[in-house]
C-alpha cells in the first residue's frame, strides 16, 4: 500500500508540470510538422532578406538534373553513358580543384553537351569568409572551367549549400552568376539505397524542380538508371539550368522558387 501511495502521490505532485511539458512538446512537433515540406535551409546558412534559387514556378514539367563534383572520379564515363543513354542533358557543378585533377572530365561533359558551371575553387564556407575571398575564389574557378569548356560559367552553387545575405549580395553587384540550390536532393552523399533515393525524389519532383545528384558516389548510377526512366514516363522533360531558370523580372516565394512578374 506504502508503495502504491506514493506512486499517486508522485503522479499528482508531477501531473500538471508534466501536462504542461506534454503540451509544450505536442506544440514543437505540431510546428515541426506543418513545416518540414516547407524550404529546407542549410546549416550553414545565414537567414536573412535573400535566398538563392530553389526551383521554378512553372506549370510546364520541366525539371533540371545537377551534379556536384569536388570529389573524385569514379563514375565519370558511367554517368555520361546513362545520360547519353536516355537523351538528356545535366547540368556539372564543378570545383577548381576538380578541374585541376580531371581536366579530361571536365572537357569530356562539355563535349557531350551538358554544361559546366561553378561550384568554388576550393570549396570554402561561403556564408562566412569575407567579400574578396569569395570573389577571387570565384573567379579563379570561372577560369579554369571557360580554359577547358571554351564557355564562361553563368551559375554557382555555393558548397555545403552555404549562404549568406552578404554572398548573396556578392555575387548580384559583383560576380553576376545566379546562385543555384535545389528542392529535390537525393542525399546520396550518405551512401543512401538506389531505391530509397528513388522513393523519396518521387515525392519531392513537381515541375520547375532542381534535383541535387553528386558524382563518385556509389548508388547514384543505379538510382538514376531507374529514376530517369520513370519520370520522364511521368511527362517530365529533363533540361538544362540555363533553360529552367528565369534569368530576370521575377521574384522568388517563401520557397525560393522563382515566380515570374506579371505586368500590373
Amino acid at each position: 500500500m506504502k508503495q502504491k501511495r506514493q506512486v499517486g502521490t508522485w503522479i499528482e505532485k508531477y501531473q500538471l508540470p508534466m501536462l504542461c511539458v506534454g503540451g509544450i512538446l505536442c506544440c514543437l512537433f505540431g510546428m515541426w510538422f506543418g513545416q518540414k515540406n516547407e524550404l529546407e535551409i542549410p546549416v550553414g546558412a545565414k537567414m536573412g532578406s535573400k535566398r538563392p534559387i530553389y526551383g521554378v514556378v512553372t506549370e510546364e514539367k520541366k525539371i533540371a538534373l545537377t551534379f556536384d563534383c569536388a570529389w573524385e572520379n569514379s563514375d565519370t564515363q558511367i554517368l555520361l553513358d546513362l545520360l547519353k543513354m536516355n537523351q538528356i542533358p545535366a547540368t556539372f557543378f564543378v570545383t577548381g580543384d576538380w578541374c585541376d585533377r580531371y581536366p579530361e572530365d571536365v572537357r569530356a561533359f562539355a563535349e557531350a553537351g551538358h554544361r559546366v558551371e561553378n561550384h568554388s575553387d576550393r570549396h570554402p564556407h561561403v556564408a562566412s569568409i569575407p567579400a574578396e575571398k569569395l570573389v577571387a575564389d570565384t573567379r579563379i574557378c570561372d577560369e579554369k572551367i571557360t580554359r577547358l569548356t571554351g564557355r564562361a560559367p553563368c551559375y554557382y552553387r555555393a558548397p555545403y549549400g552555404e549562404f549568406s545575405d552578404a554572398m548573396l549580395t556578392t555575387f548580384e553587384q559583383e560576380l553576376g552568376h545566379q546562385v543555384i540550390q535545389w528542392d529535390a536532393d537525393s542525399r546520396d552523399w550518405q551512401g543512401r539505397e538506389a531505391g530509397e533515393m528513388i522513393d523519396s525524389l518521387k515525392k519531392l519532383v513537381r515541375p520547375g524542380s532542381i534535383l541535387l545528384f553528386h558524382n563518385d558516389t556509389e548508388n547514384t548510377p543505379a538510382a538514376l538508371r531507374r529514376l530517369i526512366p520513370e519520370l520522364k514516363g511521368e511527362g517530365y522533360e529533363f533540361v538544362l539550368i540555363e533553360d529552367l531558370v528565369l534569368k530576370e523580372n521575377y521574384m522568388l516565394d517563401h520557397e525560393g522558387r522563382q515566380v515570374k512578374n506579371t505586368p500590373v
